[in-house]
């Protein structure tokens, strides 16, 4: 049996991910930037005086408790691998309730073996994004440090789950920074509707990003963007799910969507810990799939040939490349407004995570996107354009064969399909003007496997016939 403990700073605290600076910042520190060297964050844990559990099995054990909150949520139920927090502050919505599943009519598309392909759906979270995973474990830390407002920078899904949080616990009031037409109405929707004040700037993500900051600084605002190391905290679950809906079996590829690269860096992180605890005997490789109009980290990994380099990571060239970008006044533009972002803030966890996953980056465009969403509707499960770029991705780097047929891929679902029903009536509908205006603009040409809905007289005759011609 765990038992718990009252976290000291000595067991848990904020560390520089760069080896060579390690500096330290306590818990409460709301910075997120390291003291020596301005650089990111890991929340650490001195996991030779932490409980921890022999086997991952253990967590089957809080499914018998899902009446206590802590249990029944998808992020604190593991709470043993993320101990920042004591349990009497943490605050859940009943966030991570998500599912694993099997899709061989994806699989096919793919190019994978039957029984090979797994998507995880990240869009039955309350706010229905991933995000509320990262989210509660920020509002948590929060709490501890008695934060009253909580801001962030958004394209649309941290907005929505800031303020879910904001409304459903009704401890903070929640700010929002959103570009100038860079935000689908699913989203904006949720951020209105649950009471947020929405700022909308002119600019893009990254224009917001860089005010969000400077004002979260200047009025001590409590800031949720995944700069915040907190956040990534409550990502790592989602690998932890996966395992889990794989009776703990690692799988060969993790193949996610990098736009902010926050999954990616805390899918790193979950296996660097996992396999420094022994609670996994393997290493799953990481395929991090960009949008081609939201292209840096593969530009910067590919071209540029950036890596972590053992934690000496080139930023000489990355700011050389960010520098051109600036001069070019070049902005990042997909359909999959989710990841549309080119000055991802975490960057350098995400070489990290590559390094340590022997990982790797490819992007695909706006009509691979859209027809792989196509085909994940068809299969059973409805997502945002963003999600479906790792259903594309893996596509890709199955035809190039750096991904056998044979191995097993599990493809991260990151949002729920009515974040942006826009694009799927676009891309679906009969209406020409409709999908030039909304898809054309973003080099979308075709819609390969659209479902047209059929237009008939109000007459019994012709719609029997339609009824048996479909049948």
């Amino acid at each position: 049996m765990l038992r718990t403990i009252h976290l000291r700073s000595d067991l848990a605290f904020q560390r520089c991910i760069l080896p060579e600076c390690n500096g330290t910042a306590s818990l409460d520190d709301t910075r997120f930037a390291c003291p020596k060297c301005e650089g990111l964050m890991d929340v650490a844990y001195d996991w030779n005086k932490l409980p921890v559990p022999s086997s991952m099995a253990f967590f089957e054990s809080k499914w018998s408790q899902r009446h206590l909150p802590r249990s029944f949520s998808g992020v604190w139920r593991f709470h043993d691998l993320l101990p920042f927090a004591p349990p009497e502050m943490v605050l859940t919505i009943g966030e991570g309730q998500t599912l694993l599943q099997r899709a061989d009519l994806v699989a096919q598309y793919t190019g994978l073996n039957s029984g090979n392909l797994f998507l995880q759906y990240e869009g039955m979270n309350p706010s229905g994004s991933f995000k509320d995973n990262g989210m509660t474990a920020a509002f948590t830390h929060a709490r501890m440090t008695g934060a009253k407002r909580a801001a962030c920078a958004s394209t649309g899904n941290t907005s929505a789950s800031l303020a879910a949080y904001c409304s459903a616990t009704g401890l903070m009031r929640g700010i929002v920074f959103i570009g100038s037409g860079k935000i689908s109405y699913g989203k904006l929707a949720q951020a209105l509707d649950h009471g947020a004040l929405t700022l909308q700037i002119a600019g893009d993500f990254d224009d917001a990003m860089q005010r969000v900051q400077q004002v979260s600084r200047k009025l001590g605002i409590y800031l949720v963007n995944s700069v915040n190391p907190f956040r990534l905290e409550g990502q790592k679950t989602i690998m932890y799910r996966v395992l889990e809906g794989l009776r703990w079996e690692v799988p060969d590829w993790i193949v996610v969507p990098g736009g902010n690269l926050g999954n990616s860096s805390a899918f790193g992180k979950a296996f660097m810990e996992l396999k420094e605890l022994g609670l996994i005997n393997k290493v799953p490789r990481l395929a991090v799939i960009n949008a081609a109009g939201a292209n840096t980290f593969n530009l910067l990994t590919g071209q540029n040939q950036v890596t972590w380099n053992q934690g000496k990571p080139d930023y000489k060239t990355t700011e050389k490349f960010f520098h051109a970008m600036d001069e070019k006044n070049l902005r990042a533009s997909t359909i999959a407004s989710a990841i549309e972002i080119n000055r991802p803030v975490n960057l350098s966890k995400a070489l990290r995570a590559l390094e340590f996953c022997n990982g790797v980056v490819t992007e695909v465009t706006d009509q691979e996107i859209l027809d792989a969403k196509a085909k994940v509707g068809a299969g059973g499960l409805g997502c945002e354009p963003a999600s479906a770029a790792s259903v594309a991705g893996a596509r890709k780097l199955t035809g190039q064969g750096v991904i056998a047929p044979s191995e097993r891929v599990v493809c991260i679902l990151t949002g729920h399909q009515l974040k942006d029903p826009t694009a799927t009536v676009a891309y679906h509908g009969a209406d020409q003007k409709t999908f030039d205006e909304v898809l054309g603009v973003r080099g979308v040409r075709r819609a390969g496997f659209a479902n047209r809905a059929v237009q008939l007289p109000n007459s019994l005759d012709d719609i029997i016939k339609a009824i048996e011609v479909f049948s």
